[in-house]
């Protein structure tokens, strides 16, 4: 192994035991998580100082550019002691990644500070008027994860020329940019009343007739504004948060499951002939759960590996690359859905206390297969893909 292929391991290999440092503290506020609907300051703190939100930042702004296998390790590791706290990070280090499509001055001005934290809505929601030097946004955009504790903010928009026509590309399709602006030039929306994922405070936000510089936007569907070559801007955005957020999922079902061993060492149900740890029904349960969940966190950790190992050989992602790691990652947070579940079931009535973290993670992991990157229609899009027929590649 090349001595700059060792060091990069050993550096990713630390940034996983940073996050394995923290999962004591944020264990201890998950309650405060919870019940505040934002990431407490001292817990953003201590994940700032292990330099989590820098993990898909390009190294000259201190960043890390970690292979994707580690980085779903790293929200996974999260996710073991709270699930909000996991998603605002994988939500952060899919925006990151726009820094490698920026210029060095606006990338070091948005992505610098320590403390800089960029999120964003979903959906190209925006218009955005070309203007002498750049554009006049005005847009609302929704579940910005993170928005409360962000530095800048993005919106996706759609982009018309000054007399109102809409830009078109050249295969007719209208043109979008990604507008970076400071959070403190927007509205914000308290908006975040939810079942589950309480914690990420992903309200919505606008701005109106908000002037932005060219220079501080992007096309982040456009391989040739990436400034940086490097092997982690091959995989775009969307690729990052199906890593990232496959991650949080598995987490959470490993702390429900750890959880469930450690309750079934000293519970004994009402009316039942054992204990839980002495029930034929818990211990062989108990044993299924854990092979899902392991088949589950193998194929995605296998093929995040291949992908990455094979991209860093090529400098190249196929569709059919893309494929596989949108199949990988949905498969992943669908058992993971399935394990906590099940878990919550045969937890019986101590499951359904608050002062338990049964019932917080059950909540938080039914609200992650809520998202896109859980959705059963993925399966059809692979699906349809190996049959070789016509397929939205959105989400791919």
């Amino acid at each position: 192994m090349k001595a700059d292929t060792q060091d990069a391991v050993a550096s990713a290999q630390s940034h996983l035991e940073q996050a394995r440092a923290l999962v004591p503290a944020i264990v201890a506020a998950a309650d405060r998580i919870e019940a505040q609907r934002e990431l407490p300051a001292d817990v953003l703190e201590a994940m700032f100082e292990a330099g989590l939100y820098r993990l898909t930042l390009p190294r000259f702004l201190g960043g890390a550019q970690l292979p994707i296998p580690l980085l779903a390790q790293v929200t996974e590791t999260i996710a073991t002691a709270d699930a909000s706290a996991a998603w605002c990070l994988g939500q952060a280090l899919g925006c990151a990644m726009s820094a490698a499509f920026l210029d060095e001055g606006p990338a070091r001005e948005v992505f610098g500070p320590r403390e800089a934290v960029l999120a964003w809505g979903a959906g190209n929601e925006g218009k955005a008027v070309a203007t002498e030097g750049g554009y006049r946004i005005t847009g609302a955009w929704r579940f910005a994860s993170g928005g409360k504790h962000a530095t800048w903010l993005g919106g996706h928009c759609r982009v018309y020329d000054a007399d109102g026509s809409p830009r078109l590309q050249a295969d007719g399709k209208q043109v979008n940019r990604t507008a970076l602006f400071p959070r403190s030039s927007a509205s914000m929306s308290d908006d975040w009343y939810v079942m589950g994922l309480r914690g990420t405070r992903s309200e919505g936000y606008s701005v109106e007739d908000l002037f932005v510089a060219d220079a501080f936007t992007l096309d982040r569907d456009a391989p040739g504004e990436c400034r940086v070559d490097a092997t982690l801007y091959r995989f775009s955005t969307t690729n990052i948060y199906a890593c990232a957020f496959s991650g949080v999922a598995l987490g959470l079902a490993r702390a429900m499951l750890n959880d469930l061993l450690a309750l079934a060492g000293h519970k004994h149900p009402r009316g039942a002939l054992s204990s839980m740890r002495g029930s034929p029904v818990v211990q062989t349960r108990l044993a299924e759960f854990e092979a899902q969940l392991g088949s589950a966190r193998a194929y995605q950790q296998q093929v995040l590996s291949e992908l990455w190992e094979k991209v860093e050989r090529t400098g190249e992602i196929e569709l059919a690359d893309r494929a596989r790691l949108r199949l990988a990652t949905t498969y992943a947070i669908n058992q993971a859905t399935d394990v906590t579940e099940h878990v919550f079931r045969l937890a019986g009535a101590t499951a359904i206390f608050e002062s338990r973290a049964f019932e917080r993670r059950f909540r938080d992991a039914h609200a992650v297969s809520q998202q896109v990157q859980g959705r059963h229609t993925n399966f059809e899009t692979v699906g349809r893909f190996m049959l070789g027929l016509d397929v939205d590649t959105t989400f791919m």
